[in-house]
């Protein structure tokens, strides 16, 4: 259900931006959705503690899996991650104190360095709207000073640190897994605590669901991004040229390939594309963390001849948001492709 106070709905005006769109498709014939049949699957699980055990034969295991769950899957789940439960809920409560507050404060009052964002501006049809909600913070700006949200920024300081430590381990074992030097991979690519990004999003619950987008499908823009779910579900994967629905697994974070790893692994590891579909009845959280680098950084290769021309990351971040308005959808690394002829 919605969520209501005194000074009004907590919720962004989704169900004007849905009706205007749906009068859109009727008048243009769009109204039909690809049906495709989603299966329900446990993802591959990897347990990080045995990454630090004493057996070196344990240790290679659990480094092989993860790189072939990262070729093949894209997608996989940690557990012995390191952060928190406690954490983690803490920061639950914070997140739905900071979305129930009424919108208007949340789109005009500047929280969190104005970095509040709903739906989706360039949507054109009901295909394009995402049904949710977010706060897209850079790292360096968490800490930055407001007396109204001290809780919550020392929080998301505390998440941060405590992903980022996820994050690092991961690709630094996965750089390992091609022959690079896993310690310092992620400061080799141009990642650090200045460059990275936290979101936290809230996908209202949806009258229209289940077949409204609470993120329409898309691959991420970074590295590696590690999320945390809560246990309502809707997150989907693409496998096998399939629709697979993630099933959330309590003491277990989410991480996944971004198209920069993908480009810079000579296409070993996998992005894979992804959305979210929204609950009729309950509201759903969850926490992204987005290993980025600096904008200015060159998009290297593990070695050998890459199928990719030379890009750095805000070519690519320009090249998407261009994309994005001109299509209303993301094309991503083939634009990026030697010989591509995409325009």
């Amino acid at each position: 259900m919605a969520a209501f106070d005194e000074n009004g709905t907590t919720d962004p005006p989704l169900a004007d931006s849905y009706r205007k769109l749906l009068r859109r498709d009727e008048l243009g014939g769009a109204l039909a959705r690809e049906s495709l049949a989603v299966l329900e699957r446990d993802l591959p699980m990897i347990d990080l503690k045995r990454l630090t055990s004493g057996d070196a034969r344990e240790r290679d295991v659990c480094a092989d899996a993860m790189a072939s769950a990262a070729s093949e899957w894209g997608f996989f789940q940690v557990i012995n991650h390191g952060v928190g439960r406690e954490l983690l809920e803490e920061m639950r409560r914070e997140q739905a104190m900071l979305f129930h507050q009424p919108f208007d404060t949340k789109e005009k009052a500047g929280l969190l360095n104005g970095s509040y964002r709903w739906g989706n501006a360039t949507a054109t049809s009901l295909r394009q709207l995402s049904w949710s909600e977010a706060f897209h913070v850079p790292l360096a700006s968490i800490s930055e000073e407001d007396a109204k949200l001290s809780s919550l920024r020392g929080m998301m300081q505390e998440v941060a640190d405590a992903m980022s430590r996820v994050a690092e381990t991961v690709a630094g074992t996965l750089a390992k897994n091609l022959g690079q030097a896993g310690s310092t991979f992620p400061a080799a690519a141009g990642c650090d605590g200045t460059t990275c990004f936290l979101r936290l999003n809230r996908y209202p619950a949806c009258p229209f669901a289940p077949d409204t987008f609470g993120m329409m499908p898309h691959t991420d823009s970074d590295f590696l991004t590690v999320l945390c779910q809560d246990q309502v579900g809707g997150l989907e994967i693409m496998k096998d040229s399939h629709w697979v629905a993630v099933k959330p697994h309590a003491d277990a974070l989410l991480v996944n390939v971004g198209d920069l790893f993908q480009a810079w692994s000579n296409n070993i590891y996998k992005s894979v594309e992804h959305k979210v579909l929204v609950n009729s009845k309950a509201e759903r959280f969850s926490i992204a963390y987005f290993m980025c680098p600096s904008h200015d950084s060159l998009i290297g290769t593990c070695g050998g001849p890459s199928p990719y021309r030379p890009f750095t990351f805000e070519e690519y971040r320009r090249k998407v948001q261009d994309d994005v308005r001109r299509t209303g959808k993301k094309i991503g690394l083939p634009n990026f492709l030697k010989r591509s002829t995409i325009s």
